[in-house]
């Protein structure tokens, strides 16, 4: 396994809370996601499963939410000039990346994935995030052929001022997977919210 320490996970996630955000002003705009601290599990989940060697994803579905990104590419996103998070590309906005500068999915620590809600154009990846419950599955393939399978633990609807870097980007001592969009109603074109799903490997499948 290959883990990040958290401390450098915090230093190059110090402004997260631009991540997966999109604006989609006028008619397109689409209607906002929003999710409870009812959607939130009171710990995580108990199966306990050995983790995986370093292997980047390449498909990414989250069934509930109607997410398949099938045989395109999970996009690798790293810091922006800025220092920023990279998040895909409006013209990417089918598309889900995965944050490099941590662990793969499966390998013991947080893998972040993010996607767009909604940009300019309409409606992305992420666009029914709301549809997730706890319980449900995501499943992660990757380049090796493994198929890692997270169990939803929580969801979490936080002001991107008030984003909980540590939270989701801290050292974990199991693999966790979180999944990252925005969400909340437009105020000047941006959402002001994150969401994030919360996530605990439950399972392997070997290729």
């Amino acid at each position: 396994m290959n883990r990040r320490p958290a401390a450098v996970l915090l230093a190059l996630a110090a402004a997260v809370a631009l991540t997966g955000c999109g604006t989609a002003p006028g008619p397109k705009a689409t209607p906002p996601a929003k999710v409870t601290a009812t959607t939130a599990a009171p710990a995580p989940a108990a199966r306990t499963v050995a983790p995986l060697s370093r292997s980047a994803p390449v498909r990414v579905q989250v069934p509930s939410a109607g997410v398949d990104t099938g045989a395109g590419p999970v996009l690798k996103l790293g810091l922006a000039a800025d220092g920023t998070v990279e998040v895909p590309s409006v013209e990417q906005a089918d598309r889900i990346g995965w944050y490099t500068k941590g662990v793969t999915p499966g390998e013991t620590g947080p893998a972040v994935l993010i996607g767009h809600f909604d940009t300019e154009r309409g409606p992305a990846v992420l666009k029914d995030v709301a549809k997730v419950r706890v319980g449900d599955p995501v499943t992660v393939t990757r380049a090796d052929g493994t198929r890692a399978v997270f169990t939803v633990r929580a969801l979490e609807q936080v002001d991107k001022k008030a984003f909980p870097t540590r939270k989701v980007y801290g050292d974990t001592a199991r693999p966790e997977l979180r999944l990252i969009t925005c969400g909340g109603e437009l105020v000047d074109g941006h959402r002001p919210d994150n969401i994030i799903v919360y996530a605990d490997l439950t399972a392997t499948h070997p290729a």
